[in-house]
């Protein structure tokens, strides 16, 4: 990732954070609210693969870390896992798919956030914090599963920005210049 890329992703990063933390955290459907810090992770590894995917959801997950109150670290591991799983399921084995699709970028977001949620409690009660579990995690998962896949094309398009490579990289590599 280029000096370029990795500012426009840090830039992502924050913004999102800000987004979660002002907004995102005011919509509220019973005690659920939307999580599109997930968003990062899971556009990274459609956009960029499991590698990119892995890496945004790190430091996303350490952003979101500082303001939640749990262990520190679970916010990153989820993130890591997610991001590289979607970037693998993105890579290979899609057959017809275009990775610029906006079905798969909606399919992604619903199916990845549900994952991230589950995980994230499921981690959390591995640590000790066994409330995840006792939450109503039905409703979250649909809270932001449903959140994250209306916010996913536009988010894919965020993230293409920020950490695709440059024109000439992307000729050099791929003979041809994609859409994201």
């Amino acid at each position: 990732m280029t000096l370029g890329a990795a500012g426009r992703a840090l830039l992502v990063v924050f913004t999102a954070v800000i987004i979660q933390l002002t907004i995102g955290t005011d919509l509220r459907i019973g005690t659920a609210h939307p999580e599109i810090l997930w968003l990062l992770p899971i556009t990274a590894g459609v956009v960029g693969g499991p590698e990119r995917g892995a890496i945004m959801g790190f430091v996303g997950g350490i952003a979101a870390d500082l303001f939640v109150p749990a262990p520190f670290g679970i916010s990153a591991l989820v993130g890591c896992t997610l991001g590289f799983v979607v970037g693998l399921l993105a890579a290979g084995g899609l057959g017809e798919v275009k990775r610029d699709s906006p079905l798969l970028a909606v399919g992604a977001a619903l199916i990845g956030s549900a994952g991230a949620v589950m995980l994230y409690a499921v981690f959390g009660a591995l640590l000790g914090q066994e409330q995840f579990l006792d939450l109503d995690l039905g409703l979250i998962v649909a809270v932001v599963s449903i959140a994250n896949a209306i916010l996913a094309v536009p988010a894919m398009r965020v993230m293409a920005w920020a950490i695709a490579p440059s024109e000439g990289s992307r000729r050099r590599s791929t003979g041809t210049v994609g859409r994201w």
